[in-house]
């Protein structure tokens, strides 16, 4: 089937217009130029000056600790994740979301324990109603497609339309999302992850992983695109 997808709709490079390599969107020379998130925080992935190869805690984790364990972010979020995203997300691209959930999971094999669900962050109805989709559920599809793991779309529900958080610090983040998410139908596995676009902050994910623990997880991890 995707030789002949190929072979009608040839892969073409969402970033430079040159000719995709196999099944993807995106060329050799774009993807080596992908901006990767290499030294960095292993619970939140934020970037870390100090080289080492054993796993650290930034000074953020340490003084206040996420209610997620930890963090899979592939990329730094620059100019090309920033194309990619926004494209998606305002732009309604949803090729860009097969490539991008493409690249995380490529991502997520070679590095992260496998969990029992993939779980993307929800939006508020209105907000969905809005937009007409949630990106994060379009990044998941692929993500969990890939690894071939079950997508759950029904457990968790936004429950405040919080307002754009763009310019927001990071302690308004916290108070603007505190309560945001609940838990409404049973999660009866103990290792979860959640999926979304761009991390920058991490307050929504640390909201969401917070009920997911109060519902009885054990284990939330985060996996996201890229990493602000």
């Amino acid at each position: 089937m995707d030789i002949i997808q190929d072979y009608l709709l040839p892969p073409t490079c969402l970033l430079c217009g040159n000719k995709g390599t196999p099944h993807r969107d995106l060329c050799q020379p774009c993807h080596r130029q992908l901006p990767r998130n290499r030294q960095c925080c292993y619970q939140c992935a934020a970037r870390l000056e100090v080289q080492s190869d054993a796993p650290m805690l930034c000074g953020r984790c340490l003084s206040r600790r996420p209610a997620f364990d930890d963090t899979y972010a592939p990329f730094v979020y620059g100019d090309a994740l920033r194309y990619l995203v926004t494209g998606l997300k305002f732009g309604a691209q949803y090729k860009n979301a097969r490539l991008l959930g493409h690249l995380l999971a490529e991502h997520l094999q070679e590095t992260a324990e496998k969990p029992e669900l993939v779980l993307p962050v929800p939006l508020h109805n209105s907000r969905y109603r809005q937009r007409g989709f949630n990106q994060a559920i379009e990044i998941a599809r692929t993500v969990a497609e890939d690894m071939r793991l079950p997508l759950d779309l029904h457990s968790c529900q936004r429950r405040h339309d919080t307002p754009h958080q763009t310019r927001l610090t990071a302690k308004q983040r916290r108070k603007n999302l505190k309560g945001a998410f609940a838990v409404v139908k049973p999660i009866k596995v103990g290792h979860v992850a959640i999926v979304d676009d761009v991390m920058t902050t991490g307050s929504t994910v640390h909201e969401l992983a917070k009920v997911l623990k109060k519902a009885g997880v054990a284990k939330v991890d985060v996996w996201v695109c890229a990493r602000a």
